[in-house]
């Protein structure tokens, strides 16, 4: 708890008076269905962003699968392998953020935005599994030794997967994702910059076969390409467990609520304690408790709690704030 700042009496209090009140709270309604709207068109940016990954990922498993079989190379049908995995990612990533757009209900008095989070944990996993299938598939080339035909075709597939997903991932699914804070769109991208990376390393691996003639470097390609899945799949699993587990708001976030709540202490407030904050899919939840006069009625009570929590709502987005009011009393000290 921040200690207050100097004495606070009734005759200090600037709070607004029942006109301004009725004032406040219209342009609160007004906020508040400029929010909707806005959350609207955002899941709309995600429905379109994910439809679009699974049309790109379609593709390119074909044509991944097509040169895989044709070359004979372990490293295109790994990265065909990848592509499916992709490919499932961008449905769950297509289901979960039209499920999450979903408004609360009976059964789920917060909404559905924490499926996004779930969905992004089940495509790390199928990073995983991708991996491990690579890995298996790539000892086995370098035990028993392969053959690879028809190379450039090879090569020419790849660097236009890696072309299609660079595009995909850096002008659509990322710039969607950061602006709608979509948990499930952040993992598809992620998929496909990983796929970009690892396509870049197919080619290469392919180039020094053809220059040197040595085709166990092909699996030790892939090989490579598979731990890099496993650090991404890594990295995708611990932010959304994190969602998941209701841990706080990154420390930034919650200086940003302090310093809006801050601002009225001593004004209307007279301290405020018990702030708490956690992420739900893009939305957060935030509650506190604040100290007010305790000669204040419940009305101006309940204007300055409505007043505070709309200012946290300009301060960040796709915010829910809660506000406790209590009574402060300068005879003991008591709260």
């Amino acid at each position: 708890m921040t200690p207050s700042e100097g004495p606070y009496t009734p005759a200090d209090r600037t709070g607004p008076g029942p006109e301004a009140a009725k004032g406040r709270s219209q342009v609160s309604s007004s906020r508040r269905c400029a929010t909707t709207g806005g959350s609207a068109t955002a899941d709309r940016q995600k429905v379109r962003a994910a439809g679009l990954s699974i049309a790109s990922n379609s593709l390119l498993v074909a044509l991944k699968l097509v040169a895989g079989f044709l070359t004979g190379s372990i490293s295109i049908l790994s990265e065909a392998a990848h592509s499916a995995s992709d490919l499932v990612a961008a449905l769950i990533a297509f289901f979960s953020v039209r499920a999450a757009a979903r408004p609360a209900d009976e059964c789920h008095h917060y909404g559905h935005s924490k499926i996004e989070n779930v969905s992004g944990v089940i495509e790390a996993l199928l990073i995983f599994a991708a991996a491990i299938w690579i890995i298996v598939e790539s000892v086995d080339k370098l035990l028993h030794g392969q053959t690879i035909e028809r190379l450039w075709l090879a090569v020419g597939v790849m660097g236009f997967s890696a072309v299609v997903n660079l595009l995909v991932s850096e002008g659509v699914l990322y710039p969607t994702a950061r602006r709608t804070e979509s948990a499930a769109l952040e993992a598809d991208a992620a998929h496909l910059r990983t796929d970009v990376y690892t396509s870049v390393g197919v080619v290469i691996g392919l180039v020094l076969v053809r220059l040197t003639g040595l085709t166990w470097l092909d699996p030790v390609f892939a090989m490579a390409i598979a731990v890099v899945i496993m650090v991404t799949a890594y990295r995708l699993i611990m932010s959304s467990t994190r969602v998941l587990l209701d841990e706080a708001l990154p420390r930034e976030e919650m200086e940003v609520v302090r310093r809006c709540v801050e601002e009225h202490r001593g004004d209307i407030i007279v301290d405020y304690h018990r702030l708490r904050a956690r992420r739900s899919g893009s939305h957060r939840y935030i509650d506190l408790h604040v100290q007010v006069d305790e000669h204040l009625t419940v009305a101006e009570a309940h204007d300055i709690a409505h007043h505070i929590a709309a200012d946290v709502g300009e301060c960040l987005p796709n915010v829910d704030v809660l506000v406790h009011t209590e009574p402060h009393r300068d005879s003991d000290g008591e709260t």
